[in-house]
């Protein structure tokens, strides 16, 4: 594996094939992928630690989604990556719709856990809200906020029987700098939604069945909007699709750049 650092973002390069790159959410890093490494085998894995995330530096004041995409297509050209099948993760889900949108030829395919088209304004709100909080309070506003997701952004089945998913997710929420998260968490507040009726790339949206974040219903139906897309619920499996259900998404993961290779 190479470590590459590309204007300031840690970007990990691995195996060899045709390429994958993967888009991780926010409160995430490029190791919401790592329990799915089994599912790469004869791709070359480009994995991003977005600007101020993981092991990147970068002012993320006022960030946009706009921003994101312009990096990932930057570490693209510079990696000579000229189409690629693209995985993300929430937040990461959105960045992968509109590089889809901007850029047609670089995305050979989108396979989305946890997928949104935007945030609803009610959660619109609760992000500036818990930007607010983690400015003000720091690392203990941070804390607090981890906190509050743990209950709701995991299901009840991954709490009471995968204490080291749950642990994971609670560290690479508490990993992050207050300044960074809450900028990323504006950014998610204003962002709006990519022409997803435009997007010609084979798609799979995959959700867990308790998911608050991407609730079956409204995966289901933007899975409907767009040409080639379908979509999958797991069971018993709250918003960190890739951490609380790993296997599952393995296989999936899988099958699917294996079928659009």
């Amino acid at each position: 594996m190479s470590l590459h650092i590309i204007q300031g973002v840690a970007v990990e390069d691995s195996g060899t094939g045709p390429a994958v790159v993967c888009v991780h959410g926010l409160g995430g890093t490029s190791n919401t992928w790592t329990s799915l490494q089994t599912a790469f085998e004869g791709f070359r894995l480009i994995r991003v630690d977005l600007p101020g995330c993981g092991r990147s530096a970068g002012d993320t004041k006022d960030i946009s989604v706009q921003d994101m995409v312009n990096c990932l297509q930057t570490i693209c050209r510079t990696l000579s990556i000229e189409t690629a099948q693209w995985l993300g993760h929430s937040m990461g889900t959105i960045v992968c719709q509109h590089l889809a949108q901007a850029s047609p030829a670089l995305v050979k395919s989108l396979l989305l856990f946890g997928p949104l088209l935007a945030p609803a304004d009610a959660a619109r709100e609760a992000l500036r809200q818990r930007a607010t909080k983690v400015r003000q309070g720091g690392i203990a506003g941070l804390q607090e906020v981890t906190d509050a997701l743990l209950v709701s952004a995991v299901s009840s089945h991954t709490k009471s029987h995968s204490p080291a998913a749950l642990a994971f997710v609670r560290e690479s929420l508490m990993r992050q700098t207050p300044q960074s998260y809450a900028d990323y968490c504006l950014a998610l507040a204003q962002v709006k939604a990519a022409d997803v009726e435009h997007i010609a790339a084979p798609a799979l949206l995959i959700t867990g069945d308790e998911d608050l974040v991407s609730p079956p219903a409204a995966v289901q139906a933007m899975a409907r909007r767009m040409p080639r897309a379908r979509s999958l619920v797991l069971h018993r499996c709250g918003h960190w699709t890739p951490v609380e259900k790993p296997h599952e998404c393995v296989r999936e993961t899988r099958e699917f750049l294996k079928r659009n290779a």
